[in-house]
Order: structure tokens, then C-alpha cells, then sequence
């Protein structure tokens, strides 16, 4: 099921009666549209309203609700150089129909990137990320270089994940815990090189077996421990390898890697955790590299925020995105 862009969510505070451009985000957003968007490459809002997958596995449900939550923490932030940015409404989850969801929201991601516009999806659990992958799968495969074309080489693709939790999860069906998994076995099927990059991982929050899995695949990975402001030069050293090896990056943001103080709202909130000074500097490096075609974030539970922490943080870091 989808929802069309919904105004009433994009208001804010005019301060009409003072000097200089007060433009705020509500200010410069509009319903999408192919043409318009396309002309600029402009970002393109996509809310994921689904926490069917976060009920899967067991998780604190609520992150249906986030879409419009993070509209409204995102409507009142000063727009600065942001001249234009589109909103495509919502895909929901009728039921508990994940699959048909994540189908919904993988047909809109590569519509908008086929028409030109940078999706920035808000979700939802983290289940968002195979509806995410499969938009941008799709646009890959499209523009592909033709069969028997020897000069070609298979573009190559670096997933970067900043969160507590691997989510490589080998269960099915599909939930929250596993998207990963998914993405790197349709990787494997089609021949795709994949990187896979999770930054934050919990010693504690993922077991053996998650550990295994993940060298299985070749991940790269850093542990909260190794993420700490003083080791940010070491990350960003790190993360500018792995963006130069890559030709096409999908980054996607699990607020559950922030510490629990920034953000409470989640369904596994952190003892541990990011600083979100480090999560948003290496977020800027990778949308500066060129190579991003798609974000998205995740696991944002408006009914366990308190003082709307975790909405303002991952507010900012939408805004890096936009």
C-alpha cells in the first residue's frame, strides 16, 4: 500500500520579520515529480511505514510510525544551501505482507533513480534495506553494459552499514535481522562483487555465529570499541579505501548504533554505541565520494523517544544526506 505526500506534515516557524534567507526545510519541499526531480538530480524522500520485520525478529514494533516522525523533525531545520528537495509519500506494510512491501518500495526506489533523483529512504525497521537494495539492484542491472561486451567490468558494489547488529541473520523468511544475508546471497547468485562494511558492531549484541557468518562473506568490519572519537582519523582512512575499490555505494544508517543517550527511540537501544559526531563525519565522507546512489534509515521508534532525541539525531543526518 502507498501514500501519497501528505502537506500537513511539512510546517515549521516563518520568521518572515528578519533579514537574510530564513528558509526552513518545509519551505522547499514538494510532492515528486519525475521531470522536476530529474533536473537536478534532486533527493527524493521515500518512508518505508513497515516494522513487520522488526516483529519478526522479535523487536520493540513501533517503527511504523517513523516516516512521518522524521518528516516532522526534519520540516523545521534551516534548508542553508538545499534549494530543492521532493517527497514521494509513504510505502506501508498491509498486514503482515513484508514481502509485498519491500516489492513496493524496491519498484519506487529504481523508478526514482531511473528518473534522475537521489532516494533517501526513511523507515521502518531495517527490513528496508532488501526493499532499498532491490531498487538499486534494478537500476544497476539496467544500465548495465551490454552481453558480450568483453571491455566490460562488473561494476563493483560497497554496502556501508553503520550498526550494533551485522543483520546477517540466515533464517527465513525474511525480518529485520537479515537483509544482509539476503543481499550477499543475491550478490553470489548474479556474480555481483560486494563489499560489505558494517561500522559499530556489538561484541555483545551479535553471537558466534553472526561473527562466522560474516567472515564467510568477506565483511569489513569495525566494533564499537574501535569506533570512539579518537579513533575517527583511523575510520575515515578506512572507510576512503573501501569507497575508492567501489564503483556504486548504498549506505544505510540503523540508529541503534548511536549510544542510548542520543537515541532512545529504537528497537535495541545501545549501552555502548557510535558517538554521533563519528557516525556523521564518515556519513559526509561517503556522500562526498560521488559514488552514493542510495540511503536509507532505519529502526527509528517514535514510541519509545524520549524528549524526541533520537528524531533529532537522525534528522541531522538525513539533512548530511539531502
Amino acid at each position: 500500500m502507498s501514500a501519497a505526500f501528505d502537506p500537513s506534515v511539512w510546517t515549521g516557524r516563518r520568521d518572515l520579520g528578519e533579514r537574510g534567507d530564513t528558509a526552513r526545510l518545509f519551505e522547499r519541499i514538494r510532492a515528486y515529480d519525475e521531470a522536476s526531480a530529474s533536473a537536478a538530480g534532486a533527493p527524493v524522500l521515500i518512508g518505508f511505514a513497515c516494522d513487520e520485520g522488526v516483529r519478526r525478529n522479535q523487536g520493540r514494533v513501533g517503527a511504523a510510525h517513523a516516516p512521518r516522525a522524521l518528516r516532522r523533525a526534519l520540516a523545521g531545520l534551516p534548508a542553508h544551501r538545499l534549494t530543492q528537495c521532493f517527497d514521494a509519500g509513504d510505502i506501508a506494510c498491509a498486514g503482515e505482507d513484508l514481502e509485498g512491501a519491500q516489492a513496493a518500495l524496491s519498484e519506487h526506489v529504481e523508478r526514482v533513480l531511473a528518473a534522475g533523483g537521489r532516494p533517501v529512504v526513511l523507515g521502518g525497521g531495517h527490513e528496508v534495506a532488501w526493499g532499498t537494495y532491490g531498487g538499486l539492484r534494478g537500476w544497476l542491472d539496467a544500465r548495465a553494459q551490454p552481453a558480450g561486451d568483453a571491455a566490460a567490468r562488473a561494476p563493483r558494489l560497497l554496502v556501508v552499514n553503520f550498526d550494533a547488529h551485522f543483520d546477517l541473520r540466515t533464517t527465513r523468511p525474511g525480518n529485520s535481522g537479515t537483509p544482509f544475508d539476503q543481499i550477499a546471497r543475491d550478490c553470489g547468485a548474479r556474480g555481483v562483487a560486494l563489499t560489505y562494511a558494517c561500522f559499530g558492531i556489538s561484541e555483545l549484541a551479535n553471537t558466534t555465529a553472526l561473527f562466522e557468518r560474516a567472515n564467510e562473506i568477506g565483511a569489513h568490519y569495525a566494533l564499537d570499541l574501535d569506533m570512539q572519537e579518537r579513533h575517527l582519523s583511523e575510520r575515515l582512512l578506512e572507510l576512503d579505501r573501501l569507497i575508492a575499490a567501489a564503483d556504486d555505494i548504498y549506505l544505510t544508517i540503523d540508529l541503534d548504533v548511536l549510544p542510548a543517550g542520543a537515541a532512545p527511540g529504537v528497537s535495541a537501544p545501545a549501552a555502548l554505541g557510535v558517538p554521533p559526531a563519528v557516525v556523521e563525519a564518515m556519513v559526509m565522507r561517503v556522500r562526498a565520494s560521488a559514488k552514493l546512489r542510495v540511503a536509507d534509515i532505519a529502526e527509528y521508534n517514535p514510541e519509545y523517544d524520549q524528549d524526541s532525541r533520537t528524531a533529532r539525531a537522525a534528522a541531522r543526518l538525513v539533512y548530511r544526506l539531502l
